[in-house]
């Protein structure tokens, strides 16, 4: 990853976070964003605490899926542009290992290669979907709603073009960003912006069950697999076959792969090893 260092992330124990909250259960890493009483807006800090926390669970081997819902009302309203502007208005974190590139939200989700999980029980607004687009499943309740109201404060939600990109057209984007509607869950679901829609009172169990049938597929291969579909769109159309049965063929030489193999074979279920 690009903003921290697997020797960065040893210190993770250690930290002690200001907005958000982290916690590793088994294989599931969960992620909470902390900051209600300011609507879960994130400051520089912020976006750095959860670029570090993604960060350790990218290179934490015993992490094989990932987790992210909110406290309060609201899940994310984007960036705290005071903070962003006027430092002094940031609380820094002086127990965080210092970043090595500027933070961008974006960039820190394209370098997880896990799967992510968002449980968004309320409005996400602006920036907030930096967090939902990298999210591999986004499952919303039906009454949660998804705007980009930048233009109504005289700018545009320039980052946020890039992680829509991959999900809906340009057209859908340029009327999300040109309107500054807020969207229903059921028309974030239409769009692709969500993946699943749940009703508030099975929204967690769901996501817990779709999380544990993450923790018992193969790691690695699921790891692959994502680091595989990144990349692709840097390899010219006529070589996108040969470059992803190179990847086959490594991940055919994995102890996970012979595993899988051994154990379909003798009818158990496998033993993951991440190797």
């Amino acid at each position: 990853m690009r903003f921290y260092t697997q020797e960065d992330t040893s210190a993770f124990d250690n930290v002690r976070f200001l907005h958000i909250k982290a916690a590793k259960a088994g294989h599931l890493f969960t992620i909470t964003l902390s900051r209600p009483e300011k609507r879960n807006a994130f400051t520089p800090t912020m976006a750095e605490e959860i670029t570090f926390a993604l960060a350790y669970a990218h290179y934490e081997v015993e992490i094989r899926c990932i987790v992210l819902k909110a406290e309060g009302s609201v899940f994310c309203a984007g960036a705290d542009l005071n903070a962003f502007h006027d430092a002094s208005a940031d609380t820094l974190n002086p127990g965080l290992p210092t970043i090595r590139e500027q933070v961008r939200l974006g960039d820190a989700f394209n370098d997880l290669l896990k799967p992510c999980i968002a449980q968004v029980e309320g409005p996400v607004l602006a920036g907030g979907f930096l967090i939902i687009c990298g999210c591999t499943f986004v499952f919303s309740v039906p009454e949660a709603s998804f705007s980009l109201p930048e233009v109504k404060r005289g700018i545009w939600p320039m980052q946020v073009m890039a992680s829509l990109l991959p999900i809906m057209s340009q057209r859908k984007i340029l009327e999300m960003s040109i309107m500054g509607k807020a969207y229903s869950g059921a028309e974030a679901l239409e769009m692709g912006l969500v993946t699943h829609l749940a009703e508030k009172v099975s929204i967690e169990a769901e996501v817990n069950t779709i999380a544990a049938q993450i923790c018992n597929s193969a790691p690695l291969a699921i790891q692959s697999g994502i680091k595989g579909l990144r990349e692709l769109h840097k390899v010219h159309h006529n070589e996108q076959h040969i470059f992803l049965k190179s990847e086959l063929n490594k991940l055919l030489q994995t102890e996970d792969a012979k595993e899988g193999a051994l154990a379909f074979k003798e009818k158990r279920e496998p033993v993951w090893k991440g190797k």
